[in-house]
């Protein structure tokens, strides 16, 4: 049985999917479901090289990504929580994962293959080797 279930979404399309995976799962009515997004910390971006592609940074301003993750909420059928920080993608959603003690992860995958993967690297594959409990990618369509 699942108790607690970080939810990370960033603003993609994907988030939508992993929205309907969340509300799909058969969840008791007890479990605590911790909705997150990661902003970029200006460091991080700073430390990206220029001769690489980057990865796509956020469009949406704070309150755009807090207003998309209250709609969520209301749409989901269990309560659900807030989490937005600001840091490391993969680093913070392992942090809040610990700090909530998750049993599960929710979290898309971009798709991304080959040289994109290499260059721009993969959020999910890093949570997944990393965190302390069970992880659900959901990759698009």
């Amino acid at each position: 049985m699942l108790n607690s279930v970080l939810v990370a979404l960033d603003g993609s399309e994907i988030s939508e999917r992993v929205i309907q995976t969340l509300d799909n799962l058969a969840l008791s009515k007890d479990v605590k479901v911790i909705l997150c997004h990661v902003f970029l910390t200006p460091e991080s971006e700073m430390e990206l090289p220029a001769d690489r592609p980057q990865p796509e940074s956020p469009t949406f301003s704070y309150f755009q990504i807090e207003k998309q993750l209250q709609y969520y909420q209301e749409k989901l059928s269990v309560p659900s929580e807030l989490e937005l920080v600001t840091g490391d993608p993969a680093e913070e959603i392992i942090r809040l994962a610990n700090i909530y003690k998750t049993d599960l992860i929710i979290i898309g995958s971009r798709g991304l293959i080959g040289m994109k993967r290499i260059v721009q690297g993969s959020v999910s594959s890093q949570v997944v080797e990393e965190a302390n409990c069970s992880v659900l990618v959901v990759k698009p369509r």
